[in-house]
């Protein structure tokens, strides 16, 4: 069923490639488009739930803000909106709407400081003038109420690492991020492991999208404040994308957006940013198979633990080998597993597309076995995930 549905929605989309035409979309939400030809809303709802926002973007030779401006007069912040369907007579200029805003007590100095101009001097002029912050603000209205998003560029003292740059810190952590928590591990520049922590958050799985947001400032404020007091200045976290993940497994798909991942690597980011921090991201293939098999039994870490400490030595530059142990398990005990499957295969399940598919599979993991020193270490760590597990503290064929 989900090969079907992937297979028609690649059609539509291939034949709106060839005709260059743009694929349906529906502007408001799809359920309310349904309601209104239903006739459950009215035209004026439907309309009106289509034209909800304003957008407008910054520039700093247009006192930050040209159409929509925020100011603070007489202890009070308030907006200001120009009407471009009107003009004033005498200097050609739109009259402004104005309305009261509540700003958090929590944003009132970064608002201030945002609005209010700094003082300059202008060579040419040999007068003061008045130097802005350029802002982008978007209005959206939703059930009678409005809210102001307020963007604006921030410059901060710390940076993320390119691809081949290494940290010089003598302490570095690496983060595993997941949908219920965030694993940190912090260890010495030699790869050594230091200590551990565990952050929950339980809640990020179903509350609501302004209470994720709020979980997800709160967790990266405490991860980075646990960082400052453990004197460390650089990060590894996950280089993650779910994108390419979202087909038509909807519990999946509803996992991962309520999650809102990005939002919280966006917290952690920003945050350790503004506090100086390195931040070197790296891709996560295998980190949770190599933290389980060969360091989560050293270190008596759990999974997500031990996957933060190979995300750090990660972002440190170090490869991860297996093992003499697993080796030796993958030669004396998967290979001759997967020879004797396939050998006692019968030939009508061979011609099979499911016997096909299988020989397949085993014929590779038999390749990756016999090539492992040729091979990236990845491929091998493949044949981990898939040939074994842990059963009662043993490691047992998983094939």
């Amino acid at each position: 069923m989900r090969l079907e549905k992937l297979q028609k929605r690649e059609l539509y989309l291939r034949e709106c490639q060839e005709k260059g035409i743009i694929p349906k979309v529906i502007f408001g939400g799809r359920k309310n488009f349904f309601k209104r030809m239903e006739g459950k809303i009215s035209n004026k709802e439907w309309k009106e739930l289509r034209s909800n926002h304003i957008y407008s973007r910054g520039d700093k030779a247009k006192s930050g803000n040209l159409n929509i401006r925020l100011v603070y007069e007489k202890d009070k912040f308030y907006i200001e909106i120009a009407d471009t369907l009107k003009t004033n007579d005498k200097n050609n200029r739109s009259p402004r709407i104005k309305a009261e805003v509540s700003i958090p007590d929590k944003f009132f100095n970064k608002v201030i400081d945002t609005i209010i101009p700094d003082k300059g001097y202008n060579v040419k002029t040999k007068k003061q003038v008045d130097i802005y912050k350029p802002y982008t603000i978007q209005i959206i209205r939703k059930k009678n109420e409005y809210y102001v998003h307020l963007t604006i560029e921030e410059e901060v003292s710390g940076r993320e690492l390119g691809f081949s740059e290494l940290s010089v810190d003598d302490k570095v952590a690496g983060i595993d991020i997941n949908i219920d928590r965030i694993a940190l591990t912090i260890l010495s520049k030699e790869g050594n492991f230091l200590k551990s922590k565990v952050f929950y958050y339980h809640e990020m799985e179903y509350v609501k999208s302004n209470r994720r947001n709020n979980l997800a400032g709160e967790t990266a404020k405490e991860v980075i404040d646990d960082l400052l007091s453990e004197n460390i200045g650089a990060i590894v976290i996950e280089d993650l994308k779910f994108s390419q993940d979202h087909d038509t497994n909807k519990k999946f798909n509803r996992l991962t957006s309520n999650f809102a991942k990005q939002k919280l690597v966006n917290a952690l980011t920003h945050r350790a940013l503004r506090h100086g921090f390195l931040i070197k991201k790296v891709n996560p293939a295998y980190t949770s198979v190599i933290g389980k098999y060969k360091y989560s039994k050293i270190y008596g870490l759990s999974v997500h633990e031990a996957a933060s400490f190979v995300i750090g030595r990660r972002g440190l530059g170090f490869v991860e080998k297996l093992p003499k142990e697993l080796i030796k398990i993958l030669k004396n005990e998967v290979k001759p597993h997967i020879i004797k499957t396939l050998g006692s295969m019968e030939e009508t399940y061979k011609k099979s597309e499911s016997g096909k598919s299988q020989r397949k599979f085993l014929g590779m993991l038999l390749r990756n076995i016999d090539d492992f020193k040729q091979n990236h270490a990845w491929k091998t760590w493949n044949v981990v995930q898939k040939a074994l597990k842990y059963k009662e503290h043993k490691l047992v064929l998983a094939l």
